[in-house]
């Protein structure tokens, strides 16, 4: 005996299976014209003779309504807009997610730049960041300082976010949240196309500031080997083994 259906583990999922032409099932369907018009509810029969007619295909684009809401359009075009749709709504789930970067009131200038490069990299990729500051024991005494890194933090991410309020000590923290500007408004990415490894990696600074690219050779000299002993230099200021006869006596 012949099934009429696929079996249910072959049939595709009901978010990306969509239903053209003849597998529309309905009897009736609320059917959109090629223009958006709405044309009522019809047969399907007589929706499937229009859509021949006027060389385009019967899609089915809400097979949950009563009846199936059905539009006239090219199947190809209809799948070129759902995914340049899906593509646009992937670009804005970024903004709702949210990175973590604690700092601290004696934090290196080195680690300092390094998070405040991951800072940018989050905000350009249309991502919030939280900055969070944490005292320990007594530099709860001195806030200021804390209030001075984090004010340098914001400062220096003004060109890719904006605070979306002003920092507040909480507990024995500093929190601020900072939110990436649009696209139109926000600097141009400092480290798009670079390796991270390769902007990561800082050079050792010189004795004049400089930094340090190739260590200079050093010249290679001709070594005089002396020809006697007693031309050769001691190791150190009395050598005990000056005055020493190494000759060796021929036995008797």
């Amino acid at each position: 005996m012949s099934r009429p259906f696929s079996p249910r583990s072959n049939s595709p999922s009901a978010g990306s299976f969509v239903r053209v032409n003849g597998k529309i099932r309905a009897r009736e369907v609320r059917l959109i014209g090629p223009d958006s018009q709405q044309l009522g509810i019809i047969s399907l029969g007589d929706a499937l003779t229009m859509a021949r007619n006027q060389g385009v295909d019967l899609v089915e684009i809400a097979p949950n309504a009563t009846p199936p809401v059905c539009r006239l359009v090219d199947y190809g075009k209809y799948r070129y807009e759902q995914a340049k749709k899906e593509k646009e709504a992937r670009k804005h789930q970024h903004a709702n997610k949210v990175k973590e970067i604690q700092l601290s009131p004696t934090i290196d200038p080195h680690d300092f730049s390094v998070k405040l490069s991951h800072a940018i990299d989050f905000l350009c990729e249309e991502m919030k960041v939280k900055v969070t500051l944490r005292f320990r024991g007594r530099e709860m005494a001195h806030k200021e300082f804390g209030f001075q890194q984090v004010a340098k933090f914001v400062e220096a991410l003004n060109p890719y976010g904006h605070p979306d309020a002003p920092a507040k000590l909480i507990g024995k923290g500093i929190n601020v949240m900072i939110s990436p500007l649009p696209r139109n408004k926000r600097a141009k990415h400092p480290h798009e196309g670079v390796p991270t490894a390769e902007r990561l990696a800082v050079p050792a600074p010189t004795q004049n500031g400089a930094p340090e690219t190739e260590k200079p050779k050093r010249p290679e000299t001709s070594r005089v080997v002396p020809t006697n002993a007693a031309e050769q230099p001691a190791s150190f200021g009395q050598n005990p083994f000056a005055d020493l006869d190494l000759k060796v006596s021929s036995a008797p």
